[in-house]
């Protein structure tokens, strides 16, 4: 019985030995064995489980296969849904002794983070005779990701170009790096040493995401299923390009790239297709490509606030697919102009089970349980809405610099920093295209009214993953996220019938997803940039009184209340624009029509997984008709805007001149 023995006294008598650690076998192969020569082999394996939104995630030490001395970290993963297949792979392997289970007396701990060690603790104990010794998520995910950097050779590489090379990381500069990672939602983290590390941000649009829309469009029902039909799809079906709006002889003459993205999901607005219409294949390439470019912008984003220019990237949900890491590597690639890179992790999906199983035989006491402690911030959902009107009195010679975020299709980001003088920062992908695109998809709606109303009598909590959803009704206090938290955007999907859910609540999530992430990346622009002051304009957001609450919540909630938040609204909203006396004292009536065009919203570096792949003949004139349309739309609303203009500055004439004889009559 010296096996049993051994294993109880697991928490301190029992560890990893990870000298000599390495890769060995079929480099490219998914997850491969990793080869510990000191491990000694025992009667009781030692067993480690990250239990997170989406998946649960086990490593285990095994003898190697053939015999001789060491042993081997091996991998296995299983939908949280099936949690009895999880059950059952543990007996089948023997992992917690001959007959698959402990008796109460032994209480030997199981090493396991993520939420699900809280919510099926009860669920273990009563199957399998054992208890979990919880460990924190982000402690576990940050030593997993460490331990392979540190230890094992080849663990971390690039993939750009078609092209996977791997990156030299030398112990002595490895820290500080941002590490984000992609699980059903993404989180965040600065990593500065072994064991120190804040998590700076997270991003609710991630693997649950694009898996629960994928669910929804395309009817797969794995996540390896939607990844397959991404690779056999044309996202230049549903996206809209630059080509599109302006046409190839314009981006000649302005020097863009006709593919560059403008808006995802962007085609569908004017088109006529219903969702049946679409092919799997294409929807499923156009959903991976919006959610990828988006996480990439935001991680660079936070990388260049935070000075930092090594960007590890892990997460189930890359898997090692080759698009995926294409995407990302593309998208840091561009927006930093070549000053950052992307780098990902071997065995990405599995870095909280591995952090965790590295705390076997700690007995520093830091292996980090999840504590309660004080809250470090409110969650959007729950903040007090920020009105558009500010109360501190503006004038004309302290207006600028202030963020222009333009909302169309796409998004557009311009710092204007007096009359006639601006520049284009960034742009996003994710704008009001994509929100009406996947609304029609989703719901049927025919306008963005339509769409808003649905939203108002939705719930969005049918179908957003929230962080009790994961951890249960307290939360995740050690770093502030309550338990009404968004975690995942429509990552409590699980059927694939569209029919399954109310059009209501689709629209509702829909709503909320977008707007805060638009709100989310102007706040970072704005902090990047220096900007205390972001204007809000567009068709989509503008006049309509949910889109600018929500904006308004995201943008307070991120900035803490610093960044004052107001909209450029038309007919009835003109109040909100406090002291300032026109568009003209703004400085954006002076922008040529050539510089419109060059600022056109492009968000992401290209679309489709190659540059180059060209809009087939079928494609354009299948679009011709409806895309005339749309920049005869464009016209009209130009046309509009200019006599808008020109009736506030008539207005503003008129207004001084009353001034000035009020001026006369007083002295």
């Amino acid at each position: 019985m010296a096996g049993m023995g051994e294993a109880m006294d697991c928490r301190g008598g029992r560890a990893v030995d990870l000298t000599g650690a390495e890769i060995r076998g079929d480099l490219e192969a998914r997850n491969p064995p990793i080869f510990l020569p000191r491990q000694p082999t025992a009667a009781v394996p030692l067993v480690a489980l990250d239990l997170g939104g989406t998946l649960i995630k086990l490593v285990y030490t095994a003898s190697c296969e053939g015999g001789g001395d060491g042993a081997e970290l091996r991998f296995a993963k299983f939908e949280r849904r099936r949690l009895h297949e999880c059950f059952d792979f543990i007996r089948a392997k023997g992992l917690l002794g001959c007959n698959g289970t402990r008796s109460g007396k032994e209480n030997v701990p199981l090493k396991a983070s993520g939420g699900g060690a809280y919510k099926f603790a009860d669920d273990f104990r009563e199957k399998l005779g054992v208890c979990l010794d919880k460990l924190d998520e982000m402690d576990s995910v940050v030593s997993g990701a460490n331990f392979l950097l540190q230890n094992i050779p080849g663990a971390a590489f690039t993939h750009m170009n078609g092209q996977r090379n791997p990156v030299d990381v030398s112990l002595n500069n490895l820290f500080p790096y941002l590490l984000v990672n992609i699980g059903s939602g993404v989180s965040i983290l600065k990593v500065t040493g072994n064991r120190k590390f804040e998590r700076v941000t997270g991003t609710h649009i991630g693997g649950g995401t694009m898996f629960g829309l994928a669910k929804l469009l395309t009817g797969c029902k794995s996540y390896d299923e939607f990844l397959q039909l991404s690779q056999k799809g044309d996202n230049f079906v549903l996206d809209l390009i630059v080509k599109d709006i302006c046409g190839e002889l314009v981006c000649q003459k302005q020097g863009l790239a006709t593919s560059t993205l403008a808006s995802s999901f962007g085609k569908v607005i004017t088109s006529k297709k219903r969702l049946t219409d679409y092919k799997p294949e294409d929807l499923a390439s156009t959903l991976l490509s919006a959610f990828t470019y988006n996480i990439a912008q935001i991680a660079f984003l936070v990388a260049s606030l935070l000075g930092l220019r090594r960007v590890f990237f892990g997460g189930s949900y890359i898997r090692g697919h080759k698009s995926t890491m294409e995407n990302i590597s593309f998208a840091i690639d561009f927006w930093s102009q070549s000053q950052m890179q992307a780098v990902f992790l071997r065995h990405e999906g599995y870095l909280g089970a591995l952090g965790a199983l590295m705390s076997y035989g700690d007995l520093s006491g830091e292996n980090h349980t999840l504590e309660e402690s004080k809250e470090k911030e409110p969650h959007h959902e729950s903040a007090a809405p920020v009105d558009g009107t500010s109360s501190d009195e503006e004038n004309d010679g302290n207006i600028f610099p202030y963020l222009l975020v333009n909302i169309g299709s796409g998004v557009s980001m311009i710092e204007v920093i007096g009359k006639g003088k601006f520049e284009r920062i960034i742009g996003s992908h994710l704008g009001g295209g994509t929100i009406l695109g996947l609304a029609r998809l989703l719901t049927g709606c025919s306008s963005y009214e339509e769409f808003l109303e649905l939203s108002q009598r939705g719930n969005n909590l049918s179908v957003d993953l929230t962080v009790g959803d994961i951890y249960g009704e307290q939360g995740y206090p050690k770093i502030g996220l309550p338990a009404s938290t968004t975690a995942a955007s429509f990552g409590k999907v699980n059927s694939s019938k569209l029919s399954d859910y109310k059009i209501e609540d689709l629209a509702a999530a829909l709503l909320n997803s977008f707007t805060y992430n638009i709100g989310q990346i102007a706040y970072f622009v704005a902090n990047l940039s220096g900007l205390k002051r972001i204007f809000f304009r567009g068709a989509y957001v503008c006049g309509h009184e949910k889109t600018m609450d929500k904006i308004s919540r995201s943008l307070k909630y991120w900035s803490k209340g610093e960044v004052q938040t107001t909209f450029l609204c038309h007919e009835g909203f003109l109040g909100t624009l406090g002291a300032f006396w026109s568009y003209e004292n703004m400085g954006i009536d002076s922008l040529a029509a050539h510089e419109v065009i060059r600022e056109v919203l492009l968000g992401a570096p290209y679309t489709g997984q190659f540059p180059s792949l060209p809009v087939t003949e079928q494609q354009e004139n299948g679009e011709n008709n409806t895309l005339e349309e749309e920049i005869e739309s464009l016209r009209n609303n130009n046309a509009a805007l200019k006599a808008e203009v020109e009736r506030l500055q008539r207005e503003n004439a008129e207004l001084r001149a009353k001034l000035q004889g009020a001026n006369l009559v007083n002295q």
